[in-house]
C-alpha cells in the first residue's frame, strides 16, 4: 500500500502545480497532458496506423510516419476507450502503469545488495520526482515502459527468468528503449547459463526478451518496404525516425554540441536545466558503476543513457528520455535510507517540488515539444 501512497502523493503535487501553471498561461490541464506525442498515440488508438495524410515534425506528409510510435500503449488505450473515452483511457493507463512501476521499484530497492524496505519506498519517491516525471501523468509511454522494465529487472535479480523475458518482450512493444533492457537481461542470463544455474530457464529470458522489439521493427518494415530484405526491413523504423524527426544515433555528437553551446552562449532556462539533467545522469552512472552493484542495474542504466544521449533527438527531450534510467537512483535511495527520517522527508519534499515546477514549466512556459 505504501508504494502507491508515496507515488500518488508525489505525482499529485506535480499535477496540482501543472494545473496552476496551465491556468496562468491560458491553457488547460487536459490539453497539456495530451500534448505532442500524446496526440499521436490518441490518433493511433482511435484509427490505427492508417491515419491517411498526416504530416511529420517538418510538415511533410508521409503515410508511414505513425509507425514510428510503438503499438502497446495505443492498443491499451483503445481497449479502455469505450468505457472512459480516449483521453480518459490514456490517463488511466498511465496512472495504472505508474502504480505498477512503483511496486516494482519498491521491490528493487528491497532486493538489491544493501537495500531495504525503506530504500524501496525512497526509490519510489525519487522516481516519481525525477526531472520530467510529469510525463508519467501524460498520454506518453514512459509509465508503461518503466513498469515493465522495473519488473523485468526484479525478475532477473530474483532469478524469475520467465517474468523477466515476458516483461522485456512487452517493453519492446512500448519503446525502442527496450534495447537497453534486452542487453541487461542478456548480461545476467548468459553468465547464469555458463555457470549452469537454474537449468535452461535463462534461455527462456534470452529468447523472449528481444521478441517484442524485433517483432515490431520487422512488422513495420514489411508494411513500409514489403519487397526489401530482412535487414532493410529492420532498419525501416530508424529511417522513419530520421525522416520525420531527424533523430538517429550519432554517438553523442549532437548532444555534446548542445551542451557546449548551452554553457557558453545560451540563456534559455530550459537549455540550462536540460544540461544539468544530462550531467546528473552521467554522474549517477559513474557512481552506480563505481559501487559495483548488480551488473544488470548498471547495464540497463548505461543502455538508457547511451541511447538517450547518443541520439540526435530533440535536445530538450533528453530529460524525458533519461527518465527510464531509474536504476541510477538506487545508490541515492540506499544512502538516504541510512539517514534520519526528517532528512529523508526534506530531501524527498525538495526534489518533489523542484520536479513539479520543472514539469509545469516545460509544458506551459516552454513553447516547444518535450
Amino acid at each position: 500500500m505504501l508504494p502507491a501512497v508515496v507515488y500518488l502523493g508525489v505525482r499529485a503535487l506535480g499535477v496540482v502545480v501543472l494545473t496552476v501553471f496551465a491556468a496562468l498561461h491560458d491553457t488547460s490541464l487536459a490539453a497539456r497532458i495530451t500534448a505532442w506525442d500524446g496526440q499521436w498515440y490518441l490518433e493511433i488508438a482511435d484509427r490505427g496506423y492508417e491515419l491517411g495524410p498526416i504530416t511529420d515534425a517538418f510538415g511533410h506528409p508521409n503515410p508511414f510516419t505513425p509507425r514510428a510510435f510503438f503499438p502497446l500503449y495505443p492498443f491499451l488505450v483503445r481497449l479502455v476507450s469505450p468505457a472512459l473515452g480516449p483521453e480518459g483511457a490514456a490517463v488511466v493507463i498511465s496512472l495504472a502503469a505508474g502504480l505498477v512501476a512503483a511496486y516494482g521499484l519498491a521491490r528493487l530497492g528491497r532486493i538489491v545488495r544493501g537495500g531495504s524496505r525503506r530504500a524501496g519506498y525512497i526509490l519510489v519517491a525519487l522516481f516519481a520526482a525525477t526531472p520530467m516525471s510529469v510525463v508519467l501523468s501524460m498520454a506518453y509511454t514512459e509509465a508503461l515502459f518503466c513498469a515493465l522494465a522495473a519488473w523485468a529487472l526484479a525478475g532477473v535479480l530474483e532469478r524469475r527468468w520467465e517474468l523477466a523475458g515476458v516483461c522485456c518482450a512487452l517493453a519492446g512493444l512500448a519503446r525502442s528503449s527496450a534495447l537497453a533492457l534486452i542487453v541487461a537481461v542478456a548480461v545476467a542470463a548468459v553468465p547464469a547459463l555458463v555457470r549452469r544455474e537454474d537449468g535452461g530457464r535463462p534461455w527462456v529470458a534470452l529468447a523472449l526478451a528481444p521478441s517484442g522489439l524485433l517483432g515490431y521493427l520487422w512488422w513495420t518494415g514489411t508494411r513500409v518496404r514489403p519487397a526489401s530484405g530482412f535487414e532493410a526491413q529492420l532498419s525501416t523504423w530508424s529511417d522513419l525516425e530520421w525522416e520525420g524527426w531527424r533523430t538517429r544515433f550519432d554517438g553523442g555528437v549532437a548532444t555534446l554540441r548542445f551542451v557546449v553551446g548551452t554553457v557558453t552562449s545560451d540563456d534559455s532556462a530550459m537549455s540550462v536545466l536540460t544540461v544539468a539533467v544530462i550531467i546528473g545522469a552521467l554522474a549517477g552512472l559513474a557512481v552506480l558503476v563505481r559501487q559495483r552493484r548488480e551488473g544488470v542495474l548498471a547495464a540497463y542504466a548505461a543502455g538508457i543513457v547511451v541511447m538517450a544521449l547518443g541520439s540526435t533527438a530533440l535536445m530538450h527531450a533528453k530529460p524525458r528520455l533519461l527518465l527510464p534510467a531509474f536504476t541510477l537512483l538506487v545508490p541515492v535511495a540506499i544512502a538516504l535510507a541510512k539517514r534520519r527520517t526528517h532528512t529523508v522527508w526534506w530531501v524527498c519534499a525538495g526534489v518533489s517540488v523542484a520536479s513539479a515546477w520543472f514539469g509545469a514549466f516545460a509544458l506551459t512556459v516552454w513553447k516547444y515539444a518535450i
